[in-house]
């Protein structure tokens, strides 16, 4: 399931990046966005989605949402 499916305030687990695109797989890294890792989805946003990683709240847009295999 990609992140942009998953239901607000539930917790899951990082299964994969599924992306070709080292740069866009590099930036996720950065911010803790890895296989292994919890994340949740705080609220659906035109486009996107805000999430929750680690302590941090970050707003992702529809193509890095899409990237991320829950």
């Amino acid at each position: 399931m990609k992140l942009t499916d998953a239901v607000e305030g539930q917790e899951y687990v990082i299964r994969q990046i599924d992306t070709d695109d080292e740069e866009m797989n590099a930036f996720l890294f950065s911010l803790g966005c890895y296989s292994g890792e919890k994340i949740t989805v705080i609220s659906h946003i035109k486009g996107g989605c805000i999430v929750a990683i680690k302590d941090a709240r970050y707003n992702f847009d529809q193509q890095l949402a899409d990237a991320i295999i829950i």
